[in-house]
């Protein structure tokens, strides 16, 4: 079974920071391009920032200069830092990853075309 497990959501002031991770598990071989989304309620889930397995970046208007988009590779863990933080930046969170790779006891490889993760709350209060 893989899946996506979010964390490092919360409470912040506008101003301040915080550090989302978003962990692969299971028997993974690769990943391809992993991003981060968030969604306020009602609302359609938007793309905020995206990191290819070549490690390069992309990042929605709104967000670049204050957020990071990272990976560790050896950890299949993507990561968002999320500093200067506003009050519009309150959303739920959701990391995303593309064609992930994984070993299966029937099949030699299996690949998951899209997963997402759960989601986490991060509310920034003015």
């Amino acid at each position: 079974q893989v899946q996506l497990v979010e964390s490092g959501g919360g409470l912040v002031q506008a101003g301040g920071s915080l550090r989302l991770s978003c962990a692969a598990s299971g028997s993974i071989l690769s990943i391809g391009d992993m991003a981060w989304y968030r969604q306020v309620t009602g609302d359609q889930r938007d793309l905020v920032a995206t990191i290819t397995s070549g490690g390069n970046t992309k990042y929605t208007d709104a967000v670049k200069g204050r957020f990071t988009i990272s990976r560790d590779y050896a950890k299949n863990t993507v990561y968002l830092q999320m500093n200067s933080l506003k009050a519009e930046d309150t959303a739920v969170y959701y990391c995303n990853a593309m064609n992930v790779v994984t070993t299966s006891k029937i099949a030699s490889t299996v690949t998951y075309p899209k997963l997402w993760g759960q989601g986490t709350l991060v509310t920034v209060s003015s």
